[in-house]
């Protein structure tokens, strides 16, 4: 009934002290994971990790100006890794945003599926435990995410409770009967923000073989915490740009509005307006 990731530790939260308050970094983690087996195309998973990296580097670079204004940044041009800023994070040190991609991408991992409630699971774990966090702790959270994990939560022991499950148990639900019953979109029908589309690359990277499912996923994924439809649909197309990119589609050929890869996924026109604006 339980998924309890037992032949992959760094899946699930641990602690280093024996009181369970200080929690091991993403770091910290990597030690305990193994390269794959299977063989792999070195020219995808390439891009797969340069992907990844670049959303995390990306991150980091721009934390220490992270919510200064305009002028400032004017005045103060990012050029290199930086430590200090507005959350005095040591240099290299990403925010909120490559947490809980990697939170997305350890449930694919670890579910071998999208499972939505797993990854509010783990988004949950973040924000209570700082589990992926390059500090080991929540530092920062927007409000959509954290209403919606508020509501989660709740919806988590409302359920436990209709169900008879023991509540230390929720975290891991894995019957399928259970896991089709819950609600797992939390959000208030009008939250947007950019939330979603930070965190989502590895839905489409893992899901790339089978594209339909992957834009599908993408937008699932941030639905779940930001309902607003353009948060939505803003997710679905940064993931045709993913899997394109994996699949060696030019630029041009991406970003070509009569291309059917965009037209075909019904994005909401404020989206396309604003992405083919010239």
């Amino acid at each position: 009934m339980y998924c309890l990731f037992v032949d992959k530790p760094w899946l699930k939260y641990q602690f280093t002290d024996v009181h369970g308050k200080l929690i091991k970094k993403s770091g910290e983690l990597e030690c305990e994971m193994k390269c794959p087996t299977a063989n792999i195309d070195k020219i995808v998973l390439d891009k797969i990790l340069g992907s990844l990296m670049g959303l995390a580097l990306g991150d980091a670079l721009g934390a220490h100006v992270e919510f200064r204004p305009h002028e400032y940044l004017q005045a103060n041009l990012v050029e290199n890794l930086e430590g200090g800023g507005t959350w005095g994070l040591d240099k290299g040190q990403f925010t909120d945003n490559t947490s809980m991609a990697l939170c997305l991408a350890t449930s694919l991992i670890a579910r071998r599926d999208f499972v939505a409630y797993d990854q509010l699971v783990r988004y949950k774990w973040w924000y209570q435990y700082g589990y992926m966090s390059s500090t080991g702790q929540c530092f920062d959270i927007g409000s959509a995410t954290k209403q919606s994990l508020a509501r989660f939560a709740k919806n988590q022991k409302d359920f436990a409770n209709k169900n008879n499950i023991p509540i230390q148990y929720m975290d891991f639900l894995s019957n399928r009967d259970y896991l089709r019953k819950f609600n797992v979109y939390c959000s208030e029908a009008g939250a947007a923000g950019n939330g979603a589309l930070m965190r989502l690359a590895p839905a489409p990277l893992f899901f790339y073989r089978n594209p339909e499912k992957a834009v599908e996923y993408a937008g699932i994924s941030g639905q779940i915490t930001h309902g607003d439809v353009k948060a939505y649909d803003a997710c679905r197309f940064y993931a045709v740009l993913i899997v394109g990119t994996l699949q060696h589609k030019s630029k041009e050929k991406l970003l070509d509005k009569h291309s059917t890869m965009i037209i075909d996924r019904g994005l909401a026109t404020r989206i396309c307006i604003q992405i083919f604006r010239r």
